[in-house]
């Protein structure tokens, strides 16, 4: 095999397929990215059998063949060289020269037939949004998904497509995130959930651009994007996700309307007094016109007030300020709603569309916590 390529091109797409390389693996070559150049494409692949990535790579091709090379080293070497054109050249033990201007460098391949492949995907019907919407969604609800395995279903996310809307879910056990968009056309129902993991890496790969789209196609047990030139193959994670529906409700005693940068800067101020890992509530106190925020920690003790508009009954209520934080973040909206019933009932921060909701759990405050 003998190609040659701009280094930014190879740099690009091997930034791109390194996402699917296992940092520890039993099976060497799926520490590997496969370089296929057999047809009239340059074509990259990466799988660590969860995740897998193709990518295609502008180039020459001189002599078609294929080689699988170490990821990390191959990424190390390019982005190490000059800015010109990179020549990769195997022989027939799979030995790859890489030359560009006077750097040359050989490092050892494997046979590119040992690698493995990325699962046969069938493109029934795609799902097409703008790259800008979906790396969004993901954004404005991946904060809550739960970091550990105890429950697998809770570290995916729900997609489901539903009288033509798609809606991303996701919940650790203390909060969920919820966004909803409309979707141009009909589509069949559908109801998966997709590694966290994927959500993550396909957002850093998206350009994020409102004019480019990005297909979405869905099989029994794997999702496939497809957007600029890449194809990103992810297993779903099997069972059935949570009936959050029951968990939501539309009732509220107290309804506060309150600017949303003036509330974030405030929990974020009183952060300043909490330890990592110390578990210390913001408490609220919710009356007529203001809104009172206070947290007493062992570094000392802060106490603001902020206006708001309330409609309905005073209330005093604890939350772990990070979740707050976490969802505030993502909300463009420069007023938030939030809607709460009790103390020890969830609070809700939707918008009048609902194209978003955030349920948060509040925590227990005692009484010298209120004062």
């Amino acid at each position: 095999m003998k190609i040659i390529c701009p280094k930014n091109n190879l740099l690009k797409s091997v930034n791109i397929s390194l996402k699917a390389v296992p940092s520890k693996t039993t099976m060497p070559i799926l520490e590997c990215i496969l370089m296929d150049a057999t047809t009239n494409q340059i074509k990259f692949t990466t799988n660590d059998m969860e995740l897998g990535i193709e990518t295609i790579v502008d180039g020459q091709i001189e002599e078609k063949g294929m080689v699988a090379l170490d990821a990390k080293i191959f990424y190390e070497i390019i982005r190490r060289l000059p800015d010109s054109d990179v020549t990769i050249k195997t022989d027939n033990n799979y030995v790859a020269t890489i030359t560009c201007e006077k750097a040359k460098f050989t490092i050892p391949g494997k046979a590119g037939e040992d690698f493995a492949y990325l699962p046969a995907i069938e493109k029934d019907e795609a799902l097409t949004l703008s790259q800008f919407t979906l790396k969004e969604m993901i954004r404005q609800t991946i904060f809550s998904i739960a970091v550990n395995e105890n429950n697998r279903l809770m570290t995916g996310e729900l997609f489901e497509i539903k009288d033509n809307c798609l809606k991303i879910v996701s919940l650790d056990g203390h909060r969920i995130s919820i966004r909803k968009m409309s979707l141009k056309r009909n589509y069949s129902d559908r109801k998966i959930v997709v590694p966290g993991k994927t959500l993550s890496e396909i957002s850093k790969i998206l350009s994020g651009e409102i004019d480019d789209q990005v297909s979405i196609y869905f099989t029994k047990n794997h999702i496939l994007f497809e957007f600029d030139r890449t194809i990103v193959v992810s297993r779903l994670i099997e069972g059935e996700y949570f009936r959050i529906d029951q968990m939501l409700s539309s009732d509220y005693d107290t309804k506060i309307s309150v600017n949303k940068k003036e509330f974030l800067n405030c929990i974020d101020r009183a952060t300043l007094l909490v330890r990592e890992g110390d578990k210390k509530p913001i408490v609220i106190e919710i009356s007529d016109g203001k809104m009172e925020l206070k947290i007493d920690s062992s570094m000392g003790s802060m106490d603001e007030e902020i206006d708001i508009e309330k409609e309905g009954k005073d209330i005093l209520i604890g939350f772990n300020p990070k979740f707050l934080i976490d969802a505030l973040k993502v909300i463009d909206d420069e007023t938030i709603h939030m809607y709460l019933m009790n103390p020890k009932a969830p609070c809700f921060i939707r918008d009048d569309e609902e194209t978003y909701t955030y349920l948060i759990l509040p925590v227990n405050i005692s009484q010298n916590q209120a004062r």
